[in-house]
């Protein structure tokens, strides 16, 4: 700030200071004011007014209707209460979308820096061109540029607006269907004009019978498939050309009444329908209401079901036929579909079998006969015993079963001891040995107990230090002593001790002596 001031300038300066802030009431203006704010509140004196025209509340709390001094407001207002424009963010609005297509208005001569290198437009890179690879691209041919694509416009959308199925939707497309929809009635009413022009040439009679074929063609031609063909739960009326959904026959029983349990099948009360069995836990084929979902998997509903799926499918791969308007068409075409299936599997079926055979394995007798179950009659007692009929033979193994040879009773494995396997019948551990039966059994029941009373008289000898091989130790020292003066990197895997192959003697003993707990037969 300047100090060198004119003391006019600084009562000048002050005074337009004083001007823009509020002034003191005095107490007359003070009682004016608090007896309008009461007659507002009471309903005698009209509301204050805003900028816009708006009535102000006049109970709104004075601490939010009064405008702060810096606000600059020349009158009541309520607007620094609400949100300000320049806060708010700006959204795209509903006919600002994306440019499709491409800018055809200005197509280059030459390949310009920056551009797709195959076809030569700006826009894309040739990584993400759409047009084929050309032999020669754009960049080096300077031939055939493609016309620019747009620059997008970058739009910042509402909530809404990013979900706003209709976003883009132009509706001059619409416009097309009009038309085609127009062509068509003129195309009819060109048809009963020349109808109706035969028709005054001929005689009377013929006359009539012509205009009541022209009225049955109109109804025809507005209600195709609809008269011929009533969908369950409507009416047609021809006359009115409205379709009306036909209420319940009084006489039936409603659905919601089949079974009153609340926790049973769900019904809808606007579409009048009940999908679930209404009767849980029994057969849908002896009550008399299933649920609607029976009633639509029953019957002829698949069948309607599968030639509706064929009619899709054909129309897809370019056979023009309808269920509803050709049901017969599409019999026949089903029909001839199915059979050159058939022929073209038998077909890949015997190729498959010359090349690699086994068409023996295909003759195969029915499951019937493999798993012996035939339609012989038989009557059974309560007890289980055959009355009339032969009896069932039972099913033997390729093994032989029930034989004990050598006077046992029991089969070899039936009994085991110590990890030894034996026969039950005589506690004997020995294979193909005679039986001796109860006798047997005492006499091994003794010979465990005579073991017990050996291993508890034994004791373990103690050693004599004094008794041992002085040879033996001084061939371990001179060992050691090898092994401790030798290279650590020169040392072999097993060097820490000596490895010695094992003689034919030793190796027959180990053969005998050796166990096999997992085989029960040896």
């Amino acid at each position: 700030m300047n100090k060198n001031l004119v003391i006019s300038d600084i009562i000048k300066s002050k005074s337009e200071l004083n001007e823009n802030e509020p002034k003191k009431k005095s107490r007359e203006d003070f009682r004016k004011a608090k007896e309008l704010e009461e007659a507002r509140k009471a309903g005698t004196a009209p509301a204050a007014v805003d900028e816009e025209g708006k009535d102000i509340n006049p109970h709104i709390p004075q601490y939010i209707s009064t405008t702060p001094w810096y606000y600059g407001a020349k009158g009541p207002t309520l607007k620094h209460q609400r949100i300000q424009d320049d806060s708010l963010p700006k959204y795209a609005g509903i006919n600002e979308w994306y440019k499709r297509g491409v800018n055809t208005d200005s197509v280059a001569v030459r390949y310009r820096e920056g551009a797709c290198e195959n076809c030569g437009a700006h826009g894309h890179d040739k990584k993400n061109c759409f047009e084929r690879p050309r032999k020669k691209m754009a960049k080096y041919s300077n031939e055939d540029i493609a016309p620019d694509d747009y620059v997008q416009p970058v739009l910042n959308q509402s909530y809404d607006g990013k979900r706003d199925r209709w976003a883009g939707y132009d509706p001059a497309q619409h416009k097309i269907i009009v038309e085609q929809f127009q062509r068509i009635e003129e195309a009819k009413r060109q048809l009963r004009a020349e109808k109706l022009d035969k028709s005054l040439k001929g005689k009377e009679g013929e006359e009539e019978k012509e205009t009541k074929e022209d009225a049955g063609d109109d109804e025809e031609d507005e209600d195709k498939y609809v008269d011929d063909f009533d969908m369950p739960g409507t009416k047609v009326d021809s006359k009115q050309r409205i379709t009306v959904r036909n209420l319940r026959i009084r006489e039936d029983t409603a659905k919601y009444l089949r079974n009153l349990d609340p926790n049973s099948a769900f019904y809808d009360p606007k579409t009048r329908s009940m999908r679930d069995n209404p009767h849980k836990g029994k057969d849908p084929e002896e009550v008399d209401y299933a649920g609607e979902n029976f009633v639509r998997f029953t019957g002829d509903t698949r069948k309607h079901a599968g030639a509706q799926l064929f009619a899709w499918e054909a129309y897809e791969k370019g056979v023009d036929v309808h269920l509803l308007a050709e049901p017969t068409k599409l019999e026949l075409l089903k029909k001839e579909y199915e059979e050159k299936k058939d022929q073209f599997k038998n077909k890949v079926q015997e190729k498959v079998l010359e090349k690699y055979g086994g068409e023996e394995h295909l003759n195969v007798p029915p499951k019937e006969l493999l798993l012996a179950q035939t339609e012989e009659y038989r009557e059974y007692t309560r007890c289980g015993k055959i009355v009339k009929g032969e009896e069932k033979a039972k099913i033997t193994s390729r093994y032989e079963e029930d034989i004990y040879p050598l006077n046992h009773t029991t089969v070899w494995g039936s009994y085991w001891r110590n990890g030894e396997w034996g026969y039950k019948c005589c506690h004997s551990l020995i294979k193909n040995s005679y039986c001796t039966g109860e006798a047997g059994k005492t006499e091994s029941e003794e010979d465990k107990s005579k073991k017990k009373k050996k291993r508890k008289k034994q004791k373990k000898p103690k050693r004599n230090t004094k008794s041992v091989d002085t040879n033996i130790l001084k061939k371990n020292c001179s060992f050691e002593e090898q092994h401790n003066e030798m290279d650590e990197r020169k040392r072999k895997y097993n060097s820490m001790y000596e490895v010695k192959k094992p003689s034919e003697e030793e190796l027959e003993e180990f053969y005998i002596k050796r166990k096999r707990d997992f085989d029960p037969m040896l």
